[in-house]
């Protein structure tokens, strides 16, 4: 199999993941799992509505990754919708949000950010913080 065909298979496959989300946001409902930021204009669509948590975050980051069953089940089990951006990928997000130590969780609610935490946190932590919102 070539580059190319890779490639577009990949495309293809992110497509289908974008029109299902678009179709789950649409009905009212929040993702089940934390949806990948792709770009500057899914960040501000993602986050133009309801409550959100942002997850600012690295690969290689330690913490980072403690920190990942935490933001799976917040968006397991509650109405936020869990948006995830790689601070390498997307820099200038990062900057926007004066993002600069990794993991930065911040809470958008209704379009505006409303909190930002530095840092592992617990599930109850970040649950009481989007019930405030919610």
């Amino acid at each position: 199999m070539s580059d190319a065909s890779d490639t577009d298979d990949i495309e293809s496959i992110r497509e289908q993941k974008k029109e299902q989300l678009e179709s789950e946001l649409s009905d009212g409902a929040s993702p089940d799992e934390p949806v990948h930021v792709e770009d500057g204009d899914h960040f501000a669509d993602l986050t133009d509505d309801g409550v959100v948590l942002v997850d600012f975050h690295a690969d290689w980051c330690g913490p980072c990754q403690m920190l990942e069953p935490t933001v799976e089940a917040i968006a397991a089990e509650t109405d936020a919708t869990v948006a995830k951006v790689d601070v390498d990928e997307h820099q200038p997000l990062a900057q926007q949000f004066n993002v600069q130590g990794v993991p930065t969780l911040v809470l958008f609610a209704d379009g505006e950010a409303v909190e930002q935490l530095v840092g592992v946190q617990d599930e109850g932590t970040l649950v009481d913080l989007i019930e405030q919102y919610s």
